[in-house]
């Protein structure tokens, strides 16, 4: 690497953080890290330190990296009586990769600003396989001098890198991220269960309509999951479900509808209902196949 290496605090190595972590320490910077489960074997072959607890990690660090799953868990990073905020002092930065509420990540950003800290909150799209190959799409909310000071970190790991607004809304393009992502991983399984029970080959009509205006992402990755029934992941649906949990009670405070998200979200809870929270999201199609009484493949 060109620049300077920097002392990077890093809390959350789990499928996401550790190669995010990875990239980093790999780039030259000396990482410090910390994590609830066992260290992963691609950090412990770097340089990396394993800390305590958060408060030594930011203690250790200028800038620290937050990827843990849900809001309680970054409050818990940042504020338990050994999280970040108890090791930060002034003029260091907290960075937050999660996908957590943008209501609360508001109110994260201000208490470590009255820290005179610098927050950005910046979750991400591409899930593991973008984490592991540095093609994460990453949507950031905070002060552009941070946003671009940070930049040549974020461009370790992710490809398409957009600075939205302010503190929250980086939060918030994400969830709508994922209300785009859910329906239309829906729209491809209701199309292709149609298909199929109509007695057409769902992996031809999938072919056919990757030529036309109909061609998505989701179409062309998860609709040749459903076809070959593939469905390890990936993006868990558990985790889509608390993605479309934080949109359908974000708009309930904003008094807007979202009928077809919360569509969606009840097929995600009758794929969980059949034991299925660790299946793929593209798996979303078995609540339908349920529905319908046939399965994408089978004989019409």
């Amino acid at each position: 690497m060109t620049a300077s290496p920097l002392k990077i605090g890093f809390v959350g190595l789990g499928i996401m953080g550790a190669p995010m972590a990875g990239h980093l320490a790999r780039a030259g910077h000396q990482l410090y890290v910390h994590t609830l489960g066992k260290l992963p074997g691609e950090i412990a072959e770097t340089t990396a330190v394993p800390c305590l607890n958060g408060r030594d990690v930011a203690e250790r660090s200028d800038i620290v990296f937050i990827m843990v799953p849900d809001t309680p868990d970054v409050e818990s990073a940042l504020f338990a009586q050994h999280g970040i905020a108890a090791g930060l002092a002034e003029g260091k930065t907290v960075v937050d990769m999660s996908s957590i509420s943008p209501i609360a990540t508001k109110r994260f950003a201000e208490k470590i600003r009255a820290l005179g800290c610098d927050y950005l909150d910046a979750p991400v799209s591409g899930g593991e396989v973008g984490a592991r190959n540095a093609t994460l799409s990453i949507m950031a909310g905070g002060d552009e001098a941070v946003f671009a000071r940070v930049k040549p970190l974020f461009e370790l790991m992710g490809k398409n890198i957009t600075l939205v607004g302010g503190n929250g809304d980086g939060q918030t393009a994400k969830v709508a991220n994922q209300i785009i992502v859910a329906l239309n991983i829906q729209a491809v399984a209701e199309a292709l269960l149609f298909a199929a029970r109509a007695g057409a080959d769902p992996a031809r009509v999938r072919q056919a309509l990757m030529g036309g205006f109909a061609s998505s992402k989701i179409l062309e990755v998860h609709g040749e999951r459903m076809i070959k029934r593939s469905f390890d992941p990936g993006f868990r649906i558990e985790l889509h479900q608390k993605d479309l949990n934080l949109a359908l009670s974000s708009a309930r405070a904003l008094g807007v509808s979202l009928p077809n998200t919360a569509t969606a979200q009840e097929m995600f809870n009758a794929c969980a209902a059949h034991g299925g929270k660790a299946w793929d999201h593209s798996a979303l199609v078995r609540a339908l196949e349920k529905l319908a009484n046939f399965e994408i493949g089978q004989q019409a």
